[in-house]
Parts: structure tokens; C-alpha cells; sequence
């Protein structure tokens, strides 16, 4: 169980005060501080460290919460709001893994597919939860639902 980005994001504070960076400094004030929270959901100590696993789990957490916002405030016309979410999004993407693209989920789907023979639309929540499980957060769930209605569509 490691915990060394807990640490280098705690680091990258430092660098981000120094450095007068506002954005990256407002990003990963928001991620410690949820960080705190995890660490105090969980019955650990605040003063403790997330594994690597549980800090990836909240930086995506806070990633989607960035993307619903810049959506709304997109859609009520508040450009002025969803611009700084949008510069903390692309520091918070900048510690997640690269993800998958669809062309790169399609033969992993495919196979799955042919492995578990007839699948019809039934099952098809199987077959998403059994993929998901099997990208372990490599892969973004609505690419890989997409992936497969279009696989079956065929």
C-alpha cells in the first residue's frame, strides 16, 4: 500500500505557493482538503495518509464533479464560472492515468463478447459490470456502455 502520491501532491503545494501558481495552488488545497475528509469517512486519522488507490478515487470524484459543473454552468450561459473550473480539471486530469480510448476498449470488449457468447440486452449490465471490473478505472464507463451497444448493435 503505497502512499506516495498523497505525498507528492502535498509536495506540489509548496511548489504551487512558490511558483504564485492560483490555479494549481486552489486545486490542490481542494484535493488535500478532501483528502482529510477521506482519511476522517474512513475512521483514519486527518493527519494520515490515503494509499495511492483511495487518492485516485478521490481526484476522480472531484474530476467529475468539475465536469458536471462546467456543464451547467455552460448550459445557463455562465462562462465566467465554468472557466476556472475548466483550468482546475486540466490540473486534476494531470494526476489521473491516461485513459483508454474507444478504439482502444473495442478489441478488449469484443473479446468478452465472444467469450461469453449470446449476450443479449438483458444482460447487458453483466457484461458492462464484468468490463468494468476488468479495466479497473482505465477506461471511462460511458466509452465503454458506448462500446458495447455499438458491438452488439452489429
Amino acid at each position: 500500500m503505497t502512499m506516495e502520491l498523497h505525498t507528492q501532491i502535498k509536495e506540489e503545494l509548496k511548489t504551487a505557493m512558490k511558483a504564485h501558481d492560483a490555479v494549481k495552488l486552489r486545486t490542490v488545497r481542494g484535493m488535500l482538503t478532501a483528502f482529510t475528509n477521506e482519511l476522517v469517512a474512513t475512521g483514519s486519522t486527518p493527519q494520515g495518509m490515503l494509499p495511492d488507490e483511495n487518492v485516485l478515487g478521490v481526484i476522480k470524484r472531484l474530476a467529475k464533479q468539475r465536469k458536471e459543473s462546467i456543464v451547467q454552468y455552460e448550459a445557463a450561459g455562465r462562462t465566467d464560472l465554468s472557466e476556472p473550473e475548466k483550468e482546475e480539471l486540466v490540473v486534476l486530469n494531470s494526476y489521473l492515468p491516461q485513459m483508454m480510448s474507444r478504439d482502444e476498449i473495442r478489441p478488449v470488449v469484443a473479446k468478452k463478447i465472444s467469450e461469453l457468447g449470446d449476450v443479449d440486452k438483458t444482460k447487458i449490465g453483466i457484461l458492462i459490470g464484468s468490463l468494468m471490473k476488468e479495466f479497473n478505472g482505465k477506461a471511462e464507463g460511458g466509452d465503454i456502455k458506448a462500446v458495447v451497444e455499438e458491438l452488439l448493435a452489429k
